[in-house]
């Protein structure tokens, strides 16, 4: 038992997540310096409600990427969530829950319409999600003209039983919507990990045909990714929506860029078959403290975020690059036959 919890250990110092924890503290401990306004609770928690939508898709467009795709229409449902709720209460006069039921079944058919045509009429994901956001980006647009509200305006007054979810704190001090991204946090690593269906997953990216003469419906199982990344969109929606109190057919228009870097740099490869929901979550965290502490302690304006968020996303993946690359390997030390051998799917496995 010991030894086992020793080699675990000794993993974990090694793995990328391990690494995004240390750049987080560093963040931390830098901010605080600066501005010790930082290391207040209230203050640091809080610096993550304008993120956590971008943290809890992130976490299950990890699913997508690690079968090889990629879904870049989840800041489209995100708006369509939002209209659909609105419109449904306000002018259809739905009961504030059921008009949330009804976004999230609608969001999850948008996935599964991507997720068929990429895994059944084997179309490009990039190309078919790009569509799908211009498509419910149109969709949102049309169905917030139903409503009797200005479109720019926004849709507001939602009651309090539906603001409570931005706006409940436990202790007075942590946003029950931090709470609901580490719980969904911590289902997706469940999932990715200690299940069946997360080994599917990871050997569909890793050799899709190799997993269907294993007996696994890849296509099933691609097509499932999109929809768990279209409801985590919806959830986000749905936070989003009662945290700005106000219900717009935009909203997540900009998150695509930042939710592709949150999965990239949480250590998930394009190519696929390699991800870790844990790692895509310290890495959204990351970006979100970086976003937020560089106003406050350093006084660097809103509209430069994009500029260190992008330079911290290419020094960590030419970092890992050359890491990872045997020639540079072969340099430090004897290079491991698993690490440049070329073998059978039961290898790669053994490799996550």
């Amino acid at each position: 038992m010991n030894r086992s919890l020793a080699e675990k250990s000794k993993a974990f110092f090694k793995s990328w997540e391990f690494v995004l924890l240390v750049i987080l503290c560093l963040e931390i401990v830098v901010f605080a310096t600066k501005n010790p306004k930082f290391l207040k609770p209230a203050v640091l928690l809080g610096s993550l409600n304008d993120i956590i939508s971008i943290c809890i898709i992130s976490l299950f467009v990890t699913f997508c990427m690690i079968t090889g795709g990629i879904d870049i229409q989840a800041g489209s449902i995100v708006g369509l969530t939002s209209i659909i709720i609105g419109v449904s209460w306000q002018d259809f006069g739905f009961n504030i829950w059921t008009a949330v039921i009804l976004s999230v079944l609608i969001a999850a058919v948008c996935g599964a319409l991507s997720g068929y045509f990429v895994a059944y009429c084997d179309v490009q994901p990039m190309v078919v999600t790009l569509g799908g956001s211009f498509l419910y980006a149109g969709i949102a647009l049309l169905i917030s003209n139903l409503s009797a509200t200005a479109s720019y305006k926004g849709i507001s007054g939602f009651p309090d039983s539906f603001k409570f979810i931005s706006k409940y704190r436990f202790g007075d001090v942590l946003p029950l919507q931090v709470v609901i991204f580490l719980v969904l946090t911590v289902i997706a690593h469940i999932l990715l990990k200690k299940t069946k269906y997360g080994r599917m997953i990871f050997l569909v990216g890793i050799n899709k045909n190799a997993a269907e003469y294993s007996g696994i419906n890849s296509k099933l199982v691609m097509m499932s990714a999109y929809i768990l990344s279209a409801i985590s969109a919806s959830i986000a929606g749905i936070i989003l929506t009662s945290y700005l109190g106000t219900a717009k057919s935009d909203l997540g228009a900009t998150f695509t860029l930042q939710i592709i870097t949150a999965c990239v740099l949480g250590g998930t490869l394009s190519t696929g078959g390699k991800g870790s929901a844990i790692g895509t979550g310290l890495a959204a965290v990351v970006i979100g403290v970086l976003k937020f502490g560089l106003p406050l302690s350093f006084g660097v304006n809103q509209q430069y975020m994009d500029i260190p968020v992008g330079a911290l996303l290419l020094v960590v993946v030419i970092c890992r690059s050359l890491a990872t690359n045997p020639k540079v390997v072969a340099l430090t030390h004897k290079t491991p036959k698993a690490a440049i051998k070329k073998g059978s799917v039961k290898e790669s496995l053994k490799a996550l």
